[in-house]
């Protein structure tokens, strides 16, 4: 392989980064379901810079009457603020969902390295289902995006609340 590791050294290091993407990405799904515990959607994020959780988060739009309360908009502000720089480079956000197009913004202008999500959003995804800010060459910055990780479950999730929702 043209970097100089052998196929069995890609092979390991794809699976050490998607154990990896699971673990961080279970906290995520751990902080979806305290919202879902407060009668918020059932979304939740995580961010992490140097292979250390920075800050966690969950849906709190409704309790808090804040319309840019969204779990990643939420957790890529606490992270700002704990490292004391607005720009987030080296870090990667994990969320359950496709990030909207609030958020997906916010992942720009805060220069992160790349975004990890479950489930994909028909109806608002910002990161590959309806647009794909990511990698805009009009914008001042693109980064990586794996989808995907544990989206059965974020999925599941959602599907829940929403039936349970339904029958009240």
């Amino acid at each position: 392989m043209s970097d100089g590791l052998s196929r069995n050294e890609h092979i390991a290091s794809e699976k050490s980064v998607f154990a990896t993407d699971e673990r961080f990405m279970r906290m995520a799904l751990e902080e979806a379901r305290l919202a879902a515990d407060e009668g918020e959607v059932p979304i939740g994020a995580v961010v992490v810079c140097d292979g250390k959780v920075i800050s966690r988060a969950h849906n709190r739009r409704e309790n808090d009457l804040d319309p840019s309360a969204h779990a990643e908009f939420s957790a890529m502000t606490a992270a700002s603020k704990a490292l004391g720089r607005w720009r987030l480079s080296g870090c990667t956000v994990y969320v359950t969902v496709e990030p909207c197009l609030m958020c997906a913004g916010l992942m720009v202008n805060a220069r992160i390295d790349r975004c990890v999500y479950g489930a994909p959003d028909p109806k608002g995804g910002a990161l590959g289902t309806l647009y794909d800010v990511s990698c805009d060459p009009r914008l001042n910055h693109e980064f990586a995006v794996s989808s995907g990780v544990l989206a059965d479950e974020a999925a599941d999730l959602l599907r829940s609340f929403f039936r349970e929702r339904r029958k009240k």
